[in-house]
């Protein structure tokens, strides 16, 4: 199968978008299918790509947005259309339409290629958060785009629900892997862990970007739990403030690979503060390395976290909650094992293999629907 895979991000950026679009093309690569991806042009983009990729990568044009130049927005072209034109796709693969997804969109509409979206971005709510409003023009953007794509994969039952109930048509569930062999209990790390305890009992960890969204600021009274040592790993527009603001954490920066594998599993308690992800592949990397989560009630995290067995959910946006729930879990060596190794068993069999075969069934599932066109 010959599979144009069209995604607003690709290595070497970090976020869930590009970390998933990067699996799925491995997983069609190890299947004997034939992707290209086509993505937006950055800084760095031409090394990674023949660095990480596991296909050929088309580089579109971009600038950086405004006031968060890590993501970058495609400018238009005809890279795209002669990309398509070049690959004779089966079917194209829209991960995280938006503005090169939409664009990726029509030019498979024209050609009568059937497409699947994939939902991975709570473009509403961003866009309240850093434009101050603009949530209902999102959505008519999103419902467009998706009701045009011949299905729509949503990674959560919340995500779902959202795009359901704004009018989104054809949706299916296709959650997120992790790689349950690179976070590992096995990874725990008692020499790292007491050089950021620095004599501290609890070891308690975020990671991920450093956004507004993100309300990593809600950990300033986790911070000052008596024998708590709270650390952030990550990056983002949002570093140097929450440096200031949190002056009792310790901040590690971006870290990847084995690292970031020995830095959660040497972790007592994961926190994830931000209420809008519609998936959160960092609670499900902190609960395959062993580690109990507290987390939102809200998106994502509602369908990883088994509230009182693999973790907390707490009310979004009170930092007193999480705070509480910290203190909790720091109460009792054995509750956290015990929830540490539930976390585990919950999220070990969800390989990227078997999700990136689910993947195919619905690839199967939108071509049996769809006749072929004739050349």
């Amino acid at each position: 199968m010959r599979v144009v895979l069209v995604t607003e991000s690709f290595p070497p950026d970090v976020n869930g978008v590009s970390h998933c679009a990067l699996q799925t093309a491995r997983h069609l690569v190890r299947r004997g299918h034939d992707p290209l991806v086509i993505a937006p042009l950055g800084g760095a983009s031409a090394a990674a790509d023949t660095d990480e990729s596991p296909c050929p990568v088309v580089r579109v044009p971009s600038m950086p947005l405004p006031g968060y130049p890590q993501v970058r927005i495609a400018l238009p072209g005809r890279r795209l259309s002669a990309a398509l034109d070049g690959h004779r796709p089966d079917l194209v693969h829209l991960a995280s339409p938006f503005v090169l997804g939409a664009r990726g969109m029509a030019a498979a509409a024209r050609r009568q290629v059937p497409a699947i979206a994939v939902y991975q971005t709570d473009l509403g709510r961003y866009a309240r958060t850093y434009l101050g409003g603009g949530a209902a023009t999102a959505w008519r953007r999103i419902r467009a785009v998706h009701a045009a794509a011949d299905r729509t994969l949503a990674p959560s039952s919340a995500a779902l629900l959202d795009l359901t109930e704004h009018g989104v048509p054809r949706v299916h569930l296709w959650p997120r892997g992790v790689d349950s062999e690179r976070f590992h209990p096995g990874r725990r790390d008692a020499v790292l862990r007491s050089s950021l305890t620095a004599g501290r009992e609890l070891l308690v960890g975020y990671v991920g970007r450093l956004a507004p969204e993100k309300d990593v600021r809600l950990l300033a009274e986790t911070s000052r739990l008596p024998g708590v040592r709270t650390v952030v790993i990550g990056d983002g527009p949002s570093a140097a403030g929450l440096r200031t603001a949190l002056p009792e954490v310790r901040f590690l920066g971006r870290r990847t690979g084995d690292e970031l594998a020995r830095l959660y599993a040497s972790l007592d308690v994961f926190v994830h503060t931000g209420p809008y992800e519609t998936f959160c592949q960092t609670v499900q990397e902190a609960m395959a390395s062993g580690v109990p989560v507290v987390a939102p009630r809200a998106g994502g995290p509602l369908d990883l976290v088994d509230h009182g067995r693999t973790g907390l959910l707490v009310t979004p946006g009170d930092g007193g909650a999480f705070r509480d729930a910290v203190r909790f879990l720091a109460g009792s060596t054995e509750l956290r094992v015990r929830f540490g190794a539930a976390a585990r068993r919950a999220v070990a069999d969800r390989s990227w293999e078997a999700v990136g075969d689910q993947l195919l069934g619905h690839y199967e599932a939108v071509l049996s629907d769809r006749p072929a066109v004739a050349a």
